[in-house]
């Protein structure tokens, strides 16, 4: 159902665009971070964990830090290179479709900026700091922009 006027060139969407490379640019992260923890694997990161608790002083036996030295195990790592990856390979597709104008990828990436408006909300009525008005900004906006291009595919 596309109405005549509807240009589905991704040309036509230069908002579309924006939102395709910040999603391309996530995805290739996400999948350098995976990469990287394969790579390097549970020692080091445990060595480095213990080196920033002695750095700052931090309790060994309690607190977040621990909790993570004690937490960091091959199987762990590569639990979280996989759920990186994941994650990676889903904003490399969003951001293909939404380079190609795909109404799919509008409405995956529309669902997922609405998704994480909650947590950002609530991170900004704590901390109240630019940073974080920002974050809630750019995501209403990212959601107005990938909205609005399917409501004008829906007319």
């Amino acid at each position: 159902m596309t109405d005549k006027h509807y240009n589905p060139d991704p040309h036509a969407h230069p908002g579309l665009h924006i939102i395709a490379i910040v999603e391309a640019v996530k995805g290739s992260l996400a999948l350098l971070a995976a990469s990287g923890l394969e790579l390097i694997g549970p020692a080091p990161l445990q060595r480095w964990v213990h080196e920033l608790i002695a750095r700052f002083q931090l309790d060994p036996s309690h607190g977040a830090a621990a909790w993570l030295a004690q937490a960091i195990n091959p199987g762990a790592v590569h639990l979280a290179a996989a759920v990186a990856a994941l994650y990676g390979i889903v904003h490399l597709i969003e951001g293909w479709g939404l380079w190609r104008a795909k109404a799919w990828a509008s409405w995956l990436g529309c669902i997922a900026a609405a998704l994480y408006l909650p947590f950002d909300i609530y991170a900004f009525a704590l901390h109240r700091h630019w940073l974080e008005a920002a974050v809630v900004a750019i995501n209403l906006v990212v959601v107005w922009v990938l909205a609005r291009d399917l409501m004008v595919r829906r007319r």
